[in-house]
């Protein structure tokens, strides 16, 4: 499911009879939960908007959805041998290491 960006992910609870959302995307936590679809999905939009209006109310800038770029530190001469690589196969280093990453998951 998805709203304004968030994303969540949903399980069921047999026991109970209702459906478990989280949204995943962000590092701050937002759940919710509901006996049907429709309520459920309800309950995600009305979450969100909750969370949205409590950063608002606290003045703070609420967690946006993950943007796809985070920097990582890795020892000059591995950077330099996966430039290298990434050359060597005509790809960007972007590129080439995104590839790298989508593989081992």
């Amino acid at each position: 499911m998805k709203y304004k960006g968030y994303e969540a992910m949903v399980s069921v609870d047999d026991e109970q009879g209702i459906f478990h959302g989280e949204v995943i995307n962000i590092r701050d936590v937002i759940t919710f939960q509901g006996q049907s679809f429709s309520e459920l999905k309800q309950a995600f939009i009305e979450s969100v908007e909750d969370y949205l209006e409590f950063c608002a109310q606290r003045e703070e800038e609420p967690d946006k959805p993950f943007s796809g770029r985070f920097v990582v530190r890795i020892d000059p001469e591995l950077h330099k041998q996966i430039y290298i690589k990434a050359k060597q196969e005509g790809k960007s280093l972007n590129t080439w290491v995104s590839e790298k990453l989508s593989s081992g998951v």
